[in-house]
């Protein structure tokens, strides 16, 4: 089995633009709402739901953490919607990606997202699953509920992607 070592880059807009969104408020149309009590940070990802009877979930998943080094031998896409990832207790957590190629995820890509960061995977953007750092940590997770196979699952045969440090 070859070991190959993921560097980790701190997450951007124009890093992970091909993956789907970054989710701040740096950068933001900011609004203000309720009389001027409230600033409302604007349209921050594209939720993209498809299919027939497809609804948009918002729901909250708790993620137990990972100690480094961390393997990546699998990633997984959703076909059917995008999914987003916003951390509730401003904990730093790693995303994973690929592009496709051919069906399969390509070489991945890690990036740290740090506590006031969270992250829309594209609709079909290869991902790992949730990486939380630290200590178990709470998400508010928005993705596609319906009918439909909305998961696709790869494994890698013979190489497994490491991350070592951040």
């Amino acid at each position: 089995m070859e070991i190959l070592i993921l560097n980790v880059r701190p997450l951007t807009k124009p890093a992970f633009a091909r993956f789907g969104d970054v989710i701040e408020t740096e950068g933001a149309e900011l609004r203000l709402i309720n009389g001027g009590t409230t600033e409302r940070y604007h349209d921050l990802a594209d939720v993209d739901v498809t299919g027939e009877g497809a609804r948009v979930l918002i729901n909250i998943f708790r993620g137990k953490s990972f100690a480094l080094p961390v393997d990546i031998s699998m990633l997984e896409r959703h076909p059917l919607g995008s999914q987003a990832f916003i951390p509730l207790q401003n904990r730093p957590f790693l995303v994973v990606v690929a592009e496709d190629d051919g069906g399969k995820p390509g070489m991945p890509a890690a990036f740290l997202c740090q506590g006031n960061q969270g992250v829309n995977y594209a609709r079909n953007a290869w991902h790992h699953p949730l990486i939380s750092l630290d200590e178990t940590s709470d998400f508010l997770v928005v993705d596609r509920g319906g009918r439909g196979d909305n998961l696709e699952e790869y494994f890698f045969d013979n190489v497994i992607y490491r991350i070592e440090k951040l």
